[in-house]
This record gives C-alpha cells, sequence and structure tokens, in this order.
C-alpha cells in the first residue's frame, strides 16, 4: 500500500477560487470514470471556498494577518449574462430547478458555484486557512517544494510536489497611483478592493479614478443607492456610454487642494471622497523569480503556453490569468486540458514549437482594437482549448454573439441592462425576467432573488 502512494503523482494546487475548483473538477470528471488520479492537495488562504465570490466585510488584513483576498462588494450584481459564465456540465436549470434571470446578484452566482462543488467530494483534497509561503523547483528530482502555513495554528511546513498549479487570481491585489496633494484630501480615500458596499456614500459628492469595469458599476451602485453625484475621472478614454444625470465623466485628475479636485481639462470639483478604481497588479509574492509570472492585465500573457503552462517549466501550471470575458468555463477548459498534460494523455510540443505558437497569439492580440476583437479573440482562445480535452462542448460562437449584445445593451442604457434576458446554449433555457427592475431592486439577498409572488405559486418541488 505505502509503495503505491510514493508512486502516485502529487499535484498542488494553490487556491480554492473558481479556477482551482475547476482543477478539483476536471480530475473528478476522470475519477467517476473509473481512472486512477493523483494525489491532489489544495491550498486556500480563507476559510472558505469560492475565491473572490466568497464576500468578507473585512478590509486589509483578515484575522490571521494576511492581505485579505476577497474585493467582492455587498449589492454586487453580475456584470455580465450568466448565460455567459454557465459551467457546461452543471446548468442554472440544474441548480435552481426554474428558470432565473440574466444577472443574478452576488450570494445567487456564489451559491451555484457551490452546488457544482458540492455534490462532489472535493473539500476533502482541500486545507483552508493556508497560505503559500514560497515555491522551490529542484531540477534533479524534478519536484516541487511548496512551504505553507496554516494559519489557525500558526505552524509552517513544506511539501513535495510534482505538478504545481497557481490559481490564486489576479484581481485581489490594487495598483494604488499616486496624486500630488491626495495626502491632504479630507474624505475618505479608499481603492475599489476595499469598497464593501455604496451605503457610506449615499449624499455623498463621490470621485472615482478610473474607466474599468469596477469603476464603471461601483459609479452605478453609490449612484443606485443614494450618492448625491458621481465622477469618473479617465485616463486615456471615457467609458463614453449614456450615463443618467448624476454621473458623469472627467479627463484624468491632475492633483488635489484639500477636497478640491483639478482635472486635466481645467475643470475643478470638490468631493466628499475616492475610490482608486485602477485596476490590480499580478502578484505571487511566494515564487522565485524565474518561475513567477510577470504580466500586466491582458487576454494573452507571454510566457504561458495555450495560457496555461509556463514555458520554461511546464509542470508549473497557471489557471485563470487572462484578463476575462469568459471566466468559470474558461477556467474549465484550461483546467481540463492542464489535468490531461497531468495524466500524461496530453503531450507538450518542444519548447522552441511553443514559443511560436504564443508569439502568433501575442501577435494577434497586439493587433486588436475593439470590444468586439476582444471577444473574438477570447472565443478563438477557448475554441483551441476544446478542441485539445474532452471538456463539453459549448456553443462559444453564439456565448460570443452574447457577449456583443451585452457590450451593446450597456452603450444603450447603463441603468437597464441588466433587465435584458439570454437563452441558455447549454439547456436552451430563456432566463426569467426578474421580478423586480435592476434599479429598483435594492436588496440583493438569494431569498429575494427567488421569491416568488403568491398568485404565481411555484410547483412543489421548487420550493
Amino acid at each position: 500500500m505505502n509503495k503505491k502512494r510514493t508512486n502516485k503523482k502529487r499535484v498542488g494546487i494553490i487556491g480554492a477560487g473558481p479556477s482551482g475548483l475547476a482543477q478539483l473538477r476536471a480530475f473528478e470528471a476522470l475519477q467517476n470514470k473509473g481512472e486512477e488520479i493523483p494525489e491532489i492537495v489544495c491550498f486556500e488562504k480563507q476559510s472558505n471556498w469560492g475565491g473572490m465570490w466568497n464576500y468578507t466585510w473585512r478590509t486589509g488584513v483578515g484575522k490571521y494577518g494576511e492581505p485579505i483576498h476577497g474585493s467582492m462588494y455587498k449589492y454586487l450584481w453580475s456584470n455580465g449574462p450568466k448565460e455567459c459564465l454557465e459551467f457546461s456540465d452543471y446548468s442554472f436549470d440544474e441548480h435552481f430547478k426554474k428558470p432565473i434571470s440574466s444577472y443574478p446578484p452576488r450570494p445567487v452566482l456564489f451559491d451555484y458555484i457551490q452546488g457544482r462543488i458540492k455534490k462532489s467530494k472535493a473539500r476533502e483534497y482541500i486545507r483552508f486557512d493556508t497560505t503559500a509561503r514560497w515555491v522551490s523547483y529542484d531540477e534533479k528530482t524534478k519536484k516541487f517544494t511548496l512551504v505553507l502555513d496554516d494559519l489557525k495554528i500558526d505552524k509552517t511546513y513544506s511539501e513535495e510536489f510534482d505538478y504545481l498549479i497557481v490559481a490564486s487570481g489576479h484581481f485581489s491585489t490594487p495598483n494604488m497611483p499616486y496624486f500630488k496633494g491626495i495626502e491632504n484630501f479630507p474624505g475618505t480615500v479608499i481603492h475599489a478592493h476595499d469598497f464593501r458596499g455604496a451605503d457610506q456614500f449615499k449624499d455623498q459628492n463621490l470621485l472615482l479614478i478610473g474607466s474599468s469595469y469596477s469603476a464603471e458599476d461601483i459609479g452605478v451602485q453609490c449612484h443606485k443607492h443614494g450618492a448625491k453625484s458621481v465622477t469618473l475621472s479617465y485616463r486615456s478614454n471615457p467609458i463614453g456610454v449614456a450615463w443618467p444625470e448624476g454621473i458623469k465623466e472627467l479627463p484624468l485628475v491632475t492633483h488635489f487642494e484639500d477636497d478640491t479636485a483639478y482635472f486635466k481639462d481645467g475643470t475643478t470639483e470638490k468631493f466628499d471622497a475616492v475610490i482608486m478604481c485602477t485596476g490590480y497588479q499580478h502578484k505571487f509574492p511566494f515564487l522565485p523569480d524565474e518561475l513567477r509570472l510577470k504580466t500586466k492585465n491582458n487576454l494573452y500573457p507571454d510566457h504561458l503556453y495555450k495560457g496555461i503552462f509556463f514555458n520554461k517549466l511546464p509542470q508549473l501550471i497557471y489557471l485563470g490569468m487572462q484578463d476575462q470575458y469568459y471566466t468559470f468555463n474558461m477556467f474549465d477548459a484550461q483546467a481540463w486540458v492542464a489535468r490531461d498534460f497531468m495524466m500524461g494523455t496530453y503531450k507538450l510540443p518542444e519548447q522552441n514549437e511553443r514559443r511560436l505558437d504564443m508569439d502568433k497569439w501575442l501577435e494577434r492580440n497586439d493587433k486588436l482594437e475593439t470590444s468586439f476583437d476582444h471577444v473574438d479573440f477570447q472565443s478563438d482562445y477557448i475554441k483551441d482549448l476544446l478542441a485539445l480535452s474532452d471538456y463539453p462542448d459549448f456553443n462559444v460562437d453564439t456565448v460570443g454573439e452574447m457577449f456583443k449584445s451585452w457590450l451593446k445593451d450597456k452603450e444603450e442604457n447603463i441603468l437597464t441592462y441588466r433587465d435584458k434576458t439570454y437563452r441558455s446554449v447549454v439547456t436552451g433555457t430563456m432566463a426569467a425576467e426578474h421580478h423586480t427592475d435592476w434599479m429598483d431592486e435594492l436588496d440583493d439577498s438569494k431569498e429575494r432573488y427567488l421569491y416568488e409572488p403568491e398568485e404565481e405559486e411555484a410547483i412543489p418541488e421548487n420550493i
């Protein structure tokens, strides 16, 4: 028995968010077919799975003094159609037993992510409250040594692995720029990472710096929940949608004097609070220089073959490191390919051939101009992955068209695009219209979301 254990390959996974869970799920799919899988251990620094979707009230550091991972906030609703991120092996219909709307709030999406993984024994593979401290690779033994801290009992130990998967995400280390005079700003100054809800900004004049999805979403949420005014300040291009009264865009802030912000176009304005929506850094403090992925947020990080395998050392695998239109189903497609490589059924070409393949994608990435180009690029990337494994196929072209409709919907009306509905490519089910318009819905609880008015009593199995 012991001999068998030592011959078993060992796989270490850092992070139990959607990417790490996708990897566990990929191995489980093989196990369900009767195949023997490697020994797998997944390490998660939070005390529950879900990564970003695991909401916490905490900011700064957690219970054990580790930097907080989550950037999730109250009243967050999906900002893209759920039909674009549906798992192809676990549909929304299977989970909720009835059609739901296309834009669910955070607790509902978290419930769905958990639904798939709760069906499995995945929890047995995860060590919670455990953080990765350092990784080294031994050329002779061809093994990784991972140094870990068990945060609960304050104990440091190490383990050896044949394969190491970095699934720790890249939306948790804030990028925080400096503006002259901001140190004397009398109001709140935070990064979007520490934003936990719009309530504290009611009746305030709010400045958001950045033109990312988080700027757009936090701005609209604060407007919805009663901010007096919202100003978005962009570096190069405005978001450029038809903003409602109470939200506007100005070019970049040049400096602050007390509570007054000065903008590039000569405008000045007084504010009560500043939220930096200035993005995140890919940060892997547990990896040595030669194994660390160094990239800005983009659709095709360099040095990763198929966006997954670290080219210099393919036993080091990165999941979910791309900028994302597709999310859960992309992580799945990556995890299935990574699994087949670790199982020895998918063979990688030589290093120089891998380099040529990466260059081809990078070259195309550099030429992308519009959001539609970006969607097409990521759709093609996913099709490339789906051709390499047996992940249940889904209609990528249809999902790509949905993303394009969503981009148009937002441009037409930033306040009502979440009231639109889409059809599932997995089951063919048309999403239900939500019982309340998004702008009027101030409660984001699962109970309220799944509530059905009396006259439309659900059939007993759905209650």
